[in-house]
């Protein structure tokens, strides 16, 4: 990792979308953002019941929206809370990350994890020197497996048990993308 790694604090993205590393002062709003998508949130992510109150989450965030292993994006729609977006591991020896994301159900199918993951990775590649992008995502999660389908990664295979999901495994499928296939892609 270099010793120098600090995310950037905010990417703008366009469109009125922007990313910004949450700060204690946001937990308030990003937990209540949570709570009220608590219910449909939880076909698919297995860490909500970690998060029960703003204490929670602001722990969370002082336990590190950012480490030198990776960085959480609040998703800000008009100023505005919409969800998150986030490099869950970085491999800096192996130039590679993996990005996470989910996004209040109000907010679906206008394209913004979409467009929020092209500005990380184009960050990560750019800024960062990265060289792989991954993205695991439930299998049977058709809606979330659309958005790296929709950035051209390709899928790499399928991980039989990923993930333990309150009272069962679901299986993920990987997909991935390097830099020069990115900046190819880009370039059409």
């Amino acid at each position: 990792m270099p010793s120098h790694y600090r995310p950037a604090s905010s990417l703008l993205v366009g469109d009125g979308l922007e990313l910004r590393v949450p700060e204690q002062g946001d937990a308030e709003e990003l937990f209540l953002k949570i709570d009220d998508n608590r219910q449909y949130l939880r076909e698919w992510l297995p860490w909500l019941d970690d998060v029960t109150s703003v204490e929670d989450e602001s722990a969370a965030i002082g336990n590190g929206a950012y480490t030198e292993n990776g960085c959480m994006y609040m998703i800000l729609l008009g100023g505005s809370v919409v969800g998150t977006v986030g490099l869950n591991s970085i491999d800096w020896s192996n130039k590679r990350f993996t990005l996470g994301y989910w996004l209040s159900e109000d907010a679906m199918g206008g394209g913004i994890v979409t467009k929020c993951c092209v500005r990380l990775i184009d960050h990560c590649f750019d800024d960062l020197g990265l060289h792989k992008a991954t993205i695991l995502v439930a299998v049977e999660n058709s809606r979330s497996r659309a958005v790296p389908e929709r950035l051209g990664m390709v899928l790499e295979g399928v991980v039989k048990d990923r993930e333990w999901l309150y009272d069962h495994f679901v299986d993920a499928a990987i997909y991935g993308i390097t830099a020069p296939d990115w900046g190819a892609l880009r370039n059409q």
